[in-house]
């Protein structure tokens, strides 16, 4: 399983699944990391948290923590 937290700067995947039914998973696709969408990492705070991803045209931080919760298919 690869997660949202492993991608690296400027590569993009596919979200295939958001882990978890609490109020952090609802607030993950509330803020549109659903099935299906491609995003891409931007850029990684100097001490390596928040990262900053790219998704539905808008930029989007969320905590390593946060980012474990997603699941991805990455592209050779």
């Amino acid at each position: 399983m690869t997660t949202l937290d492993t991608l690296p700067v400027g590569k993009s995947a596919r979200i295939s699944e958001i882990h978890g039914e609490d109020a952090i998973s609802i607030r993950l696709m509330e803020m549109g990391l659903t099935e299906g969408e491609m995003i891409q990492t931007k850029s990684v705070a100097p001490l390596g948290d928040p990262v900053e991803f790219e998704i539905r045209g808008y930029r989007l931080s969320l905590r390593i923590n946060e980012a474990r919760r997603v699941e991805i298919e990455m592209f050779a």
